[in-house]
């Protein structure tokens, strides 16, 4: 039965699972009516959930699913097909939504899917919504009065208001040209369709890569997590930069001039500096996480710029943002939020002010995004259970007796990943071989205690 809940519950970064296996028709249909039922009550007649899907093949499956529930809750459903997770939480709270859901997985590979859910204001949900949902999950919605007759919920076509988020997106490049090519990695995803239209005009060349909107090829050896091919194309075209977008366009990274790969650390140094020099960097500090580089920190420090860690996640980094103000926070993973534009980690808004910021300084991407790093390994382990890992002593004491051996020099981060099957192990130092050297150790005790899946 734990098994069972944990299958529906909320992770990282939403619902996440196996298609027609964890993630199954009958789930995604009760997740629609429960969802419907906590976040449109209270709103007026007007209830109206909006949906969008990145191009895995189960995408249509589990629309249809989820409509069917939303429906049967008595809200209708507002389908833009397929569009960015961003492009979601923009015209949720645009449209004036009750709330949107996402079905992506992400960077994930093509059979698994997942459900993001986003408040009216295009936020993800607190941890309070979610519990709701959850309990109203494993009650299999029994509580939920189901309405009949015309109060039952349309299913609506509104994917023409994707042009709003095309124009807010085009408006960000106003005067911004690279006087050599650009590559653009689509992931065969959620962006594929509007980056040509968005970025086309940026250079004298744009070159498009894995842009079919291929649902069987979804993040398959390209991508964000996957940037050899782009950094070959780079090379070979003599672009500028290049940049990858990850399946469902919430993050970027780039690659620049020398066919190196920028991650987001380096991105938000470069965001930082000309948000600084523009002040519109609040308090002049950026929001991080617990997996960003000291190199960044430090480099940050140096410049008068503070930086503040979060958990990973960028709900997590978005919570800091909002408590305080502040206008610029994401992940070294890609996830970068420009909080006066956007309401999530928006890799189109990335690659637009990135764009914007080098076109504007003359200089090689290259040589503004140079930062020195210290030595960071992190490696997975696929594990039976996860969750084993929290009540799990002896791996409690090897990290902290890693800890203990590192002092002041560096950092360890050990964790579950939350969208994963898989334990994260993140040794950081100023000593590459010792960095590696310890990685090593804790990942040994990780496979010893919880064996490898």
């Amino acid at each position: 039965m734990a098994g069972k809940q944990r299958m529906i519950a909320f992770g990282t970064d939403g619902i996440r699972g196996a298609a027609n296996v964890e993630l199954t028709t009958e789930t995604t249909m009760l997740v629609g009516k429960c969802v419907a039922a906590r976040m449109c009550s209270g709103r007026g007649a007007m209830k109206r959930v909006l949906i969008g899907k990145d191009t895995r093949v189960s995408g249509d499956m589990l629309e249809a699913a989820l409509m069917a529930g939303i429906c049967s809750a008595g809200a209708d459903a507002w389908r833009i097909g397929v569009a960015p997770t961003p492009t979601l939480a923009f015209l949720t709270k645009t449209l004036n939504c009750d709330c949107g859901i996402m079905i992506s997985a992400s960077h994930n590979p093509v059979e698994d899917n997942g459900l993001k859910v986003f408040s009216s204001q295009g936020l993800k949900l607190d941890e309070d919504a979610e519990k709701d949902i959850e309990k109203l999950m494993a009650a299999k919605g029994k509580d939920i009065p189901l309405p009949t007759g015309d109060n039952v919920g349309n299913i609506l076509d509104k994917a023409a208001q994707v042009n709003m988020y095309l124009a807010h997106v085009r408006h960000m490049l106003r005067g911004a040209y690279l006087d050599k090519p650009i590559v653009a990695d689509c992931a065969n995803g959620a962006a594929s369709r509007l980056a040509k239209k968005i970025f086309k005009e940026r250079a004298p060349e744009v070159i498009f890569i894995h842009s079919d909107e291929d649902g069987h090829k979804i993040n398959v050896e390209c991508g964000s997590t996957r940037p050899q091919q782009l950094q070959k194309k780079v090379m070979e075209s003599g672009a500028a930069l290049g940049f990858a977008f990850d399946g469902d366009a919430d993050r970027c990274i780039f690659v620049n001039e020398l066919g190196q790969v920028v991650d987001g650390d380096q991105i938000m140094l470069l965001c930082a500096r000309a948000m600084k020099r523009q002040n519109q960097l609040k308090d002049n500090t950026l929001v991080s996480t617990v997996m960003s580089n000291m190199g960044l920190e430090r480099t940050l420090a140096a410049e008068g710029i503070a930086m503040l860690r979060t958990p990973v996640g960028d709900k997590y980094v978005l919570r800091e943002m909002l408590a305080h103000d502040y206008d610029l926070g994401g992940e070294q993973s890609g996830h970068i939020i420009f909080r006066r534009l956007a309401t999530t980690g928006d890799g189109l808004i990335t690659a637009a002010q990135v764009l914007k910021i080098v076109s504007d300084s003359g200089r090689p991407f290259s040589e503004l995004t140079a930062l020195e790093r210290s030595a960071q390994f992190l490696k997975n382990v696929r594990v039976p259970d996860k969750e084993a890992f929290f009540e799990n002593k002896a791996i409690a004491a090897k990290v902290k007796a890693v800890e203990k051996k590192l002092g002041q020099n560096g950092r360890v981060l050990v964790r579950p990943s939350g969208t994963e099957p898989k334990v994260r192990v993140m040794v950081e130092t100023w000593d590459e071989s010792l960095a590696e050297k310890l990685t090593d150790e804790i990942i040994a005790t990780v496979r010893a205690e919880l064996g490898a899946a």
